[in-house]
């Protein structure tokens, strides 16, 4: 599968924040259909992969298939049962060849499609879910399409009682599973996207993670659909291809023709449907305007992010798997920020030992070449349930809020000295932070520390090298108390690392992946940058370095208020690296400095958003 982008004229950039409106001469649906052929249209929606793609519409039917169901025969029961069984043996060559087709594209989506694909295959070969569909033939003596609906239904009925968030989730799975098998039963063709006029906009009702796998960025332009939040496979895979998308549009397919023109603008949310002539060349122009900006950029890797006043700041990566290492190092990234640990736990049966953990950290460690990596210690729990913890823990009222990341961590000691041990060890190697998750008090830092500090004279005991002096130990300031806490936090950490997309969900109570409030999701919030100011200060106060990793962090709107506000390091995405140095070599600090306390001024976020906007425009 292609990652040349140039056919469709999509460009790269930082994942899509929230939508200020009124910038960069966007359209406006007033201005969009009074001015169009007629049927123009304007919808907005989650933009969960950047860039700007323009096309012509390609509507992916999705209406309800009508599940036949009719009585078998005594003597035709076997047969049916042979006819579930080839429709399975049929999807486990369909689940294994897509999986070959995922290997080509870029490494984490690889690795994130190839888990979910090892989930449908288990599923489709010997499973509880073939097992009880074989079961309900023989014993109901219904055919294999209504044993299948009728499976899957009892399925997520038990899930949903189970006190397991992470397989409660796994819900959709199973029904995408399930609808595999019908369709081979009822001999229905898939989805193909092979077909389409080159840089077709895919419309659909909803795109699963398999069919956004199959886009090939040569064919398809970009895609908007009905349902789908920011967090999930199918956004993921979204921006790993390259391919803008706009997610969570309700209305978006009613009346759409297939042909028809579309927009889909990434970076703002919004998708356009049979635009004006002068809309159409307004977004030609900014679609090509980002192409050539995207090509200058790859010139910015050598040169140091530093101001205009000459002051040093430290681009970093945020990493999710050892994978994505080579891809921090080609956009410039001067460290590892942020490496989330969990990738070790996840999709696994058993847990990872102090020796596997010290190899893969090793590896990354020597992979950075003397650059420091901040290695966050395990944020599992809440929706990330690793697979051994089934049935360990009852489910928790509020996933987000319960036994997670550091509490999980120091409910289950071996769990985490074991990780310290491999940490430690693999710190001999060359420079190592520590980063504690969802920290909210003093005393589970203390308790961190006193851990280490066990587990290092254990280690010493033995004879084993390990990291001399130990690693620093930083907070990961996520929750409103944290950041509270943070001039008491500063005197036991060694250094801040702000995450902002957390920060924000919990101060403004939103989860920003539930489609129904996504869009109140606002990190210009008076109270959240509030919270960032009052953590930056004390670090500063405590001469602590902070950091900021979350998603604010890679956009370039956001680096002048930050730098303003005291911020000397950022944390990204590998691929926003570029375009966050360029906004930061174009920089006066001093005006930054003032305009930062401007800013924190105000109270109301769309004045804030104004008074950023209006900066960014200046520089």
């Amino acid at each position: 599968m292609k990652s040349d982008l140039s056919s469709t004229g999509a460009a790269n950039g930082p994942v899509a924040g929230p939508d200020r409106g009124g910038s960069g001469g966007v359209p406006t649906p007033e201005s969009l259909s009074g001015s169009g052929s007629g049927s123009a249209r304007a919808l907005r929606g989650l933009g969960v992969s950047p860039g700007i793609a323009i096309g012509p519409a390609h509507v992916v039917e999705s209406g309800a298939v009508s599940i036949p169901e009719y009585t078998v025969a005594p003597d035709a029961v076997e047969a049916e049962v042979a006819r579930f069984n080839e429709a399975a043996a049929k999807a486990r060559r369909q689940i294994k060849k897509l999986k070959s087709k995922a290997l080509v594209l870029p490494d984490s989506a690889s690795e994130e499609i190839g888990f979910l694909l090892d989930a449908h295959l288990s599923m489709v070969t010997n499973s509880r879910l073939t097992r009880g569909v074989e079961h309900r033939i023989k014993q109901d003596r219904v055919n294999a399409e209504a044993a299948i609906q009728a499976e899957i239904t009892a399925i997520a009925a038990t899930f949903a009682g189970m006190d397991d968030a992470y397989l409660a989730g796994r819900i959709d799975d199973i029904r995408e599973v399930g609808r595999r098998l019908t369709r081979n039963l009822m001999k229905q063709e898939f989805r193909a996207f092979s077909n389409l006029p080159p840089g077709s906009i895919i419309l659909a009702e909803e795109l699963t993670p398999a069919d956004t796998a199959l886009l090939d960025p040569a064919v398809v332009g970009g895609f908007a659909t009905v349902l789908g939040g920011a967090e999930g496979h199918t956004a993921i895979l979204a921006r790993s291809l390259g391919l803008p998308a706009v997610l969570g549009a309700p209305g978006l397919l009613a009346g759409v023709r297939n042909g028809v023109t579309v927009i889909v603008d990434g970076l703002q949310g919004r998708v356009l449907i049979d635009p004006s002539t002068e809309v159409l060349s307004e977004y030609g122009e900014r679609r090509a305007a980002r192409e050539r900006e995207r090509q200058g950029l790859k010139s910015l890797r050598k040169l140091p992010a530093v101001t205009r006043d000459g002051t040093s700041i430290t681009l970093m990566a945020n990493l999710e798997l050892p994978r994505d290492l080579d891809h921090a190092l080609e956009h410039g990234a001067q460290g590892i920020g942020l490496l989330r640990t969990e990738f070790m736990f996840m999709n696994r049966d058993h847990l990872p030992d102090e020796d596997e953990q010290y190899a893969v950290l090793r590896t990354m460690i020597e992979g950075m070449g003397g650059r420091t990596v901040t290695a966050r210690t395990m944020d599992l729990g809440g929706e990330k349930l690793a697979g051994w913890m089934a049935g360990r823990y009852g489910e928790p009222a509020n996933p987000a809020l319960g036994l997670r990341a550091i509490r999980l961590g120091l409910r289950e000691p071996k769990l985490l000295e074991t990780q310290l041990a491999a940490m430690l060890r693999a710190g001999a190697h060359g420079p190592l932070r520590i980063l504690l998750p969802m920290i909210g008090s003093v005393s589970e830092v203390q308790k961190v520390r006193e851990m280490m500090g066990q587990v290092a004279r254990r280690l010493r005991r033995r004879g084993v090298a390990i990291a001399d002096p130990l690693p620093p130990v930083g907070v990961m300031v996520e929750v409103p108390g944290a950041a509270l806490s943070a001039d008491a936090l500063a005197y036991a950490a060694d250094f801040f690392a702000i995450g902002t997309n957390d920060l924000t969900q919990y101060t403004l109570a939103i989860d920003r992946a539930d489609e129904q409030v996504a869009t109140l999701y606002d990190p210009l919030h008076p109270a959240v940058l509030r919270l960032i100011q009052f953590t930056i200060e004390a670090a500063l106060r405590a001469r602590i370095t902070v950091s900021v990793c979350g998603e604010i962090a890679g956009d370039p709107r956001y680096s002048a208020l930050l730098l303003g506000l005291g911020v000397r390091e950022l944390s990204m995405a590998p691929l926003s690296v570029p375009a966050v140095k360029k906004r930061i070599r174009s920089l006066d600090l001093m005006e930054a400095s003032r305009r930062a306390r401007v800013i924190m001024d105000q109270s109301d976020s769309g004045r804030i958003a104004t008074l950023l906007d209006d900066f960014n425009a200046i520089l």
